[in-house]
């Protein structure tokens, strides 16, 4: 199987992430969801150690599933996501090595400075989020690889959408965006909200000295 003239894994797990995701996502996250995808895999050419294929083809498809009515909690996002990738994959009969994998994945999705030091597959699902939100490594691929990805799963305006859709999946419970790239989102479009402040919560805590 292949999308963009991009091998991927044919398998019923990964056709059943597709499902599921399909199901539950907007079209344009959907989109988001499977580009990711497809720039993980292509920026993996050039990782040190492959990853599981299989594995992050499912960790970058479901990353999003915290966003979702479904399966949005009292967590912050992406745990929200990756307990709801861990369930999908126990019905499964998935490893529970490589269901934390995938629930590291898609946990560590958007936390900079950590997830690109972990396994492959932690890693490539990050910087193929990454490159579709952010154009990080950019021009590490082609406007070829580039142009033929985003006519399979087109952006559709994705940049005027996806801060919005962020905003819509923890607009009533930004504390958990405390201390992660999140809190950008609720400071600039969330009417009133001010994000804490670390040196507060330590100078302000019930510590004498």
């Amino acid at each position: 199987m292949d999308f963009a003239g991009i091998k991927v894994p044919d398998t019923a797990l990964v056709h059943d992430a597709m499902d599921l995701s399909r199901s539950l996502l907007e079209p344009f996250l959907f989109n988001h969801v499977m580009r990711s995808w497809l720039f993980g895999i292509v920026l993996a050419e050039s990782a040190a150690i492959a990853p599981d294929a299989e594995l992050l083809a499912v960790a970058a498809i479901l990353h999003d599933l915290g966003l979702t009515e479904r399966y949005n909690g009292e967590n912050r996002f992406e745990v929200d996501g990756a307990n709801a990738a861990r369930e999908f994959l126990k019905e499964r009969g998935i490893s529970a090595q490589q269901t934390q994998l995938v629930w590291d994945a898609i946990a560590l999705h958007t936390t900079i400075g950590v997830a690109q030091y972990k396994q492959p597959v932690v890693a490539l699902v990050y910087h193929g989020v990454g490159f579709d939100v952010m154009g990080d490594r950019f021009e590490e691929l082609s406007e070829e690889t580039r142009t033929q990805v985003v006519s399979a799963f087109p952006r559709d305006g994705f940049k005027n959408k996806i801060l919005y859709a962020f905003l819509d999946g923890f607009r009533h419970k930004p504390e958990t965006t405390f201390g992660n790239i999140k809190s950008d989102v609720c400071e600039r479009y969330l009417p009133g909200y001010t994000r804490p402040n670390f040196c507060d919560l330590v100078l302000q805590s019930p510590w004498n000295q």
